[in-house]
């Protein structure tokens, strides 16, 4: 029988009942002061939630260093863990289950988010192009990062692991580790960002040792069935790039298909992950058939799909499920509106980042669109 959206699948530990993932998606609806969710981003996955269907929450900083954003949620206080048990209670409660995704944004920061007010961290001192948000989501110009010393590397590893505790205490059913899109991790990963010259830097198997020690540390912390990373190959998001990427990302996905975690997701860069409208043509048509061989868990793939494509891809058998951005925002019932080819609502890019409820809980469901109680 053909793999469709609707079959099921096992990931890790968990039987999904249907292939159609909520991707990772940056809304900027915290708390500030505190970086903390409330009860609307609770109402907001809660809405999105379905039977054993996975949801992959937004990206949260491990730490305040780890922060790059305005108004996006941390996992590092009491405070946000308790904010983040709502979160979980509402998915929990329609029967979904929800991994959260741990980030440090690295250089894609400003000194405005620190406490401290110190500069932001990566692999080497290169001044990212383009512009950072800062604190109150004025755009002002990237400063030049810090260097981590090799001293502090395990201390941010740390970091990410004492995340991850805290995710599983707040009831999350495991975490996806951000190494895409230009964050910290893809700093290390990458020879645009990275020219060290310790054991983190210069070959390939230096540079990818980083994600490998993170990658580590959460396996530790929660068992290699819990645990999901999300890569971007030949993706240019963060002003990131690499001079030979098809040899450092095999290099990388081999390597974590040896150590069995729960699931690769990989963002096609054509798409530019949802951040731009143009496509990148210099990228490989697919990076999850590129990559197949390498990975032999399941493989998510995530950028601009429509239900067509994702059945073909589907089909194909290059991926075993398709996560959904923009398409979840504007459908709280994506899964159920695919499986019955009922239209879906537009989203409304304006409302994408910060806000209140408008554009973020407000989107109808297809029962109450036709009035059912």
């Amino acid at each position: 029988m053909s793999v469709t959206l609707h079959s099921s699948l096992r990931i890790g530990r968990y039987e999904l009942a249907h292939r159609v993932v909520m991707a990772p998606l940056t809304r900027m609806r915290a708390s500030e002061p505190g970086s903390a969710p409330t009860s609307l981003n609770a109402r907001y996955y809660g809405q999105r939630a379905s039977p054993d269907g996975l949801i992959i929450a937004e990206a949260t900083q491990i730490s305040w260093q780890g922060k790059g954003y305005p108004r996006t949620p941390g996992i590092h206080t009491d405070e946000q863990v308790a904010g983040w048990k709502g979160v979980v209670d509402a998915v929990h409660d329609k029967g979904g289950l929800i991994f959260l995704q741990l980030w440090h944004t690295g250089r894609i920061s400003h000194s405005s988010h620190r406490p401290d007010r110190g500069l932001p961290v990566s692999a080497s001192a290169i001044t990212p192009a383009g512009q950072a948000f800062g604190s109150a989501f004025e755009r002002l110009p990237y400063e030049t990062p810090r260097a981590l010393d090799t001293e502090e590397i395990p201390e941010v590893v740390e970091d990410y692991k004492r995340a991850a505790a805290r995710a599983i205490f707040a009831g999350f059913d495991g975490v996806e580790l951000h190494g895409a899109n230009g964050y910290l991790i893809d700093q290390f990963l990458q020879d645009r960002t990275n020219n060290r010259t310790d054991q983190y830097g210069g070959s390939i198997a230096n540079r990818v040792r980083f994600l490998l020690e993170v990658t580590d540390g959460l396996i530790n912390v929660c068992g290699n069935e819990r645990v999901g990373v999300r890569l971007s190959p030949f993706g240019t998001v963060g002003d990131i790039g690499d001079s030979d990427p098809l040899r450092l990302f095999a290099h990388a996905i081999e390597a974590l298909s040896a150590r069995r975690i729960a699931y690769l997701h990989l963002i096609e860069p054509r798409a530019n992950a949802g951040v731009r409208d143009e496509a990148n043509l210099d990228a490989p048509a697919s990076v999850a058939a590129l990559f197949r061989r390498a990975f032999k868990g399941p493989l998510i793939a995530s950028g601009g799909f429509t239900k067509l494509s994702a059945e073909a891809e589907l089909k194909s058998g290059t991926v075993d499920a398709i996560a959904f951005g923009r398409a979840f925002i504007a459908n709280p019932d994506l899964p159920h509106r695919l499986a019955i080819d009922a239209p879906l609502n537009a989203f409304d890019r304006r409302t994408f980042y910060g806000g209140d409820e408008r554009g973020y809980t407000d989107y109808p469901a297809l029962a109450s669109l036709r009035g059912v109680a």
